[in-house]
């Protein structure tokens, strides 16, 4: 059976994922359909969907072991440069659907396969390690202001926790859209980097010199009574995440007096990362990227992630 090189997790561990992190030989992807088709991986990003994803959160033993990774650009079998999108539609899943590394191999190998329909263009001006870090926090964060915030009627913009991939393209984004952007950190260096990147870095917590008209929320019970306290009347709070707890004590009062609106979002459809990546080309647009590690060497890039000094995203180059 011909193979190819990949990182995946081989067992879980949940003190510890990098243990449970292997770096060797997998089959070539098999295409459970006729309309699925074998992309080569010339770049790719981590997410923290990883470092879950070796804690055993979302996978069970059976499905082990599994090749890792959301996010990838490449080249299709007729040699066009094309974004993987990475949501995959899955009967057996509750949610219908699954993320790539899920039920299906990810993109962290030699090569991924995938439904012809989710293979994007590559636009012009973007490289294959652009395009990688958008599918899945980038995705987010775009979701998270334009479909579920609304930024268009928005003049202000909290995002919460920035560092990470989603709150910090979530300040790229709202910054390169014309909004003022107020941003948090707990992290003297971030905030520094946020407020390069345009906006008005702030302490965990601090007073904001305005109401907000839309909260990006990732961080969960640490940081939600500082979002409720800081959107303005019909304000729209937007949760893909909850890194530091997911139940957070919420004054109810509040959400109804100020008719605010509380908004669950994950990752965004097909039509909005082609928004995403038209958006990023036309307006010059690039990714944060934290730094870029060679496949070779990619278990410094999970060892990267997992340090929490991250700023942006890390990718991997598979051409190197």
């Amino acid at each position: 059976m011909p193979i190819m090189r990949a990182a995946f997790a081989s067992r879980f561990d949940d003190t510890d994922p990098l243990a449970a992190l292997t770096v060797g030989d997998r089959p070539e992807p098999v295409h459970p359909d006729d309309d699925w088709v074998t992309v080569q991986v010339t770049a790719s990003s981590l997410n923290h969907h990883d470092l879950w994803s070796l804690r055993g959160v979302g996978l069970r033993a059976d499905q082990l072991p599994m090749i890792l990774g959301c996010d990838a650009a490449g080249v299709d079998p007729d040699g066009n440069e094309v974004v993987v999108y990475p949501v995959v539609v899955t009967p057996g899943d509750p949610r219908g659907v699954s993320i790539l590394s899920e039920h299906f191999p990810g993109t962290l190998a030699e090569r991924v396969a995938v439904p012809r329909s989710n293979l994007l263009p590559l636009p012009a001006g973007l490289t294959p390690a652009d395009a990688a870090c958008l599918p899945t926090a980038w995705l987010t964060a775009w979701r998270m202001l334009t479909t579920k915030g609304r930024v268009a009627e928005a003049d202000a913009v909290l995002v919460q926790g920035a560092g990470g991939g989603v709150a910090t393209a979530a300040v790229a984004l709202a910054v390169a859209m014309g909004k003022r952007v107020y941003a948090t950190s707990r992290d003297a260096a971030k905030r520094e980097r946020i407020a390069a990147l345009g906006a008005t870095a702030l302490e965990p917590g601090a007073r904001l010199p305005e109401r907000v008209d839309v909260v990006v929320e990732t961080v969960g019970a640490a940081t939600f009574d500082h979002s409720l306290k800081s959107a303005a009347p019909m304000a729209r709070i937007v949760v893909s995440g909850a890194t530091s707890g997911h139940e957070p004590a919420v004054n109810l009062r509040r959400v109804f007096a100020m008719q605010l609106e509380i908004l669950g979002t994950s990752m965004g459809t097909p039509a909005e990362l082609t928004e995403l990546l038209a958006f990023c080309a036309e307006r010059g647009l690039r990714p944060v990227v934290d730094s870029v590690v060679p496949f070779s060497r990619v278990t410094e890039a999970f060892t990267r992630l997992h340090s929490g000094d991250v700023f942006g995203k890390v990718v991997v180059d598979h051409t190197a």
